[in-house]
């Protein structure tokens, strides 16, 4: 097996493993808060970074992989920016209405999209603007309902978008910078993100809620719910790094975009949730927008690697003779890149 399928392979098990622990935890999750009725979303967060960080030290004590020290101001904002943002879509949550929330979740793409483009110069094709515009019309259309503004939760929800957005850049941009692994960067991230929910989230819960996490009854079925959810959420944190690391932030919001639709569907189908049509519409446009998006990803990622296949050629060709070409009273010359030039060829009068 070359290294491309290897990557190809290792992308779709990551991907994988994201949908599955996704929905999986969102279904906990939402038995252990409507049902059982603990609803502290925020202290529940940086207790699933805890265990985490917990069971990912176990890890490099049994040897699963190699501990990778790298710049400590880059790791603990890194980590503090990531505990905020989530602060931030919790606090989003509980200001705004469910359909504003869904509206702000959607905007993170086009951020995402935007930063890129003009922070670290990365072009969006046609194409894949267009498969991004569909899946967000189908998603809108599914799960957007009600739109009440206020200030307050406009200003909150712009902030979550914005950090939200820079957060997971930056998980692409540090494990390509310092050369790390998904599992390494998220161990080393995770005390400085479970630190800052540990801390803000008793806070944040009370203020939503109404309500003390420390004076709730935890009953033996939601000590085990918890323990489930935090236990889930390590393969949540873990395919979280390891999406955004193989692929690309815009990708990974795909890909919950994509777990929205199953968890509605799953709702409908085993809960026998309210279901419309305007869900079953909205399903369909943004799965034939995944469907195109993934599409273009992999025809442009197939011409890139024949461009660089084309590149790599040009260049060894170029190493054993510089001189690849006359014409005209110029000398196509490839450089260290392999790109193309042209340079005169200057030839020396006789007298």
């Amino acid at each position: 097996m070359g290294e491309g399928e290897r990557f190809q392979l290792g992308t779709v098990g990551a991907l994988t493993l994201s949908v599955v622990s996704s929905v999986s935890i969102v279904i906990c999750n939402k038995a252990l808060m409507s049902t059982l009725h603990f609803i502290f979303a925020t202290t529940l967060t940086s207790w699933h970074l805890l265990v985490t960080f917990c069971s990912l030290h176990v890890a490099l004590k049994m040897r699963f992989f190699e501990h990778k020290p790298f710049e400590q101001k880059a790791v603990m904002g890194f980590g503090v920016l990531n505990g905020i943002s989530i602060g931030l879509l919790n606090l989003s949550l509980g200001f705004n209405s469910v359909g504003f929330y869904q509206m702000t979740k959607l905007a993170i793409i086009p951020c995402t999209v935007l930063l890129e483009t003009l922070f670290l110069g990365k072009r969006f094709s046609k194409r894949i603007q267009f498969a991004l515009s569909i899946l967000l019309l189908g998603v809108g259309i599914a799960t957007v309902t009600d739109l009440q503004l206020n200030a307050l939760g406009s200003f909150l929800s712009f902030l979550a978008v914005i950090t939200t957005c820079v957060a997971q850049i930056m998980t692409n941009t540090i494990q390509k910078k310092f050369k790390v692994s998904s599992t390494q960067l998220l161990y080393q991230s995770c005390p400085y993100q479970a630190a800052t929910l540990l801390i803000s989230g008793p806070y944040l819960d009370k203020l939503l809620t109404s309500q003390n996490v420390f004076g709730f009854k935890y009953t033996t079925q939601v000590t085990v719910f918890i323990i489930l959810s935090c236990l889930i959420s390590i393969s949540v944190n873990f395919s979280t790094f390891l999406v955004i690391g193989k692929t690309s932030p815009v990708t990974y919001q795909v890909l919950g975009h994509l777990k929205t639709c199953l968890v509605l569907a799953f709702g409908y189908i085993l809960l026998q949730d309210p279901f419309s049509w305007r869900n079953i519409l909205g399903i369909m446009i943004a799965m034939m927008g995944m469907i195109l998006y993934s599409y273009y990803c992999t025809l442009e990622n197939q011409q890139k690697a024949v461009e660089a296949s084309s590149q790599a050629s040009q260049a060894r060709e170029a190493e054993s003779d510089p001189l690849i070409n006359v014409e005209n009273g110029s000398a196509v010359v490839s450089d260290t890149v392999g790109q193309r030039q042209l340079s005169p060829v200057w030839s020396k009068n006789k007298d």
